[in-house]
């Protein structure tokens, strides 16, 4: 089960690098490896809500886009078709996120992730499970807007 993972698809790095939501959240890519991945993200001032810690929505999409890279690391493309998350402790402005997404289950139509939120000190913020189902057809890449 720990054994290591062959690295992810040869066509998924090149999406990565045109992926606009990866670029506006400024999401840096630590580690991909088919089935997992693990992402870090700093947590701005514009991410705050009305009470001054971040926004959960940013934590989710730090969640979610970790467990697209863990999903669509075969190749294979895979689209969330569920997701849910639990908030265990606020996150504060000017700390660092680190989500490691895991794969828990995959077949040839579907897969299911748990990724696991941590805070700079390690602490488990954010607790998120996605469901993905296979595309039945290829969606044509973003082109990049630089």
């Amino acid at each position: 089960m720990n054994a290591p993972q062959p690295p992810a698809g040869p066509a998924l790095p090149e999406r990565l690098a045109n992926d606009p939501a990866a670029k506006l959240l400024a999401l840096e890519l630590l580690r991909l490896e088919r089935g997992c991945a693990t992402v870090r993200m700093n947590i701005r001032p514009d991410m705050a809500n009305a009470h001054g810690i971040c926004h959960g929505g940013f934590v989710f999409s730090l969640a979610d886009s970790t467990f697209g890279y863990a999903c669509n690391s075969y190749d294979d493309p895979m689209v969330g078709a569920g997701a849910s998350i639990d908030f265990i402790a606020p996150t504060r402005i000017g700390d660092v996120l680190t989500a490691t997404a895991t794969e828990i289950l995959r077949t040839a139509r579907h897969g299911i992730y748990d990724v696991v939120v941590v805070n700079r000190g390690g602490d488990v913020v954010a607790h998120f499970r996605g469901r993905c189902a296979r595309l039945r057809s290829e969606i044509k890449p973003v082109e990049s807007q630089e």
